[in-house]
């Protein structure tokens, strides 16, 4: 059978989904090609990555296929999103690292500036 779109995935019990979104604090803008990277934890605690994604023109990623329960990071390329607007920033990568179960959607938002970073669970 085909995969599941995002949105049929949503309503599997058997699945999880995530999103992200990066916006520029600094600049007020949307955070629009950035590279991201997901992993899942492994049993001997090492990552594995599992997919690349660069941002929208709306700073978006919902390309991210179904996964399963666990531990997940997603690495945000910082130091080459503000390189390629010759900036300088202190953090060149930010990584996240989440818990998911199934049948839920995890929206997993980026808040950037040169100088700092936060987060929060979207939905």
């Amino acid at each position: 059978s085909p995969p599941l779109t995002m949105e049929e995935a949503k309503h599997d019990q058997n699945t999880a989904t995530i999103s992200s979104h990066v916006l520029d604090t600094a600049l007020g803008t949307p955070g629009k090609g950035l590279n991201m990277t997901l992993y899942q934890k492994q049993e001997d605690g090492s990552y594995a990555k599992l997919s690349s994604h660069v941002t929208n023109s709306d700073g978006r990623v919902k390309d991210f296929k179904p996964i399963g329960a666990g531990i997940y990071m997603i690495t945000f390329d910082t130091d080459g999103y503000y390189k390629a607007q010759n900036t300088e920033c202190f953090y060149p990568e930010c990584s996240i690292v989440f818990r998911t179960k199934l049948g839920e959607h995890y929206h997993v938002p980026l808040l950037l500036s040169p100088f700092g970073y936060t987060t929060y669970r979207g939905s």
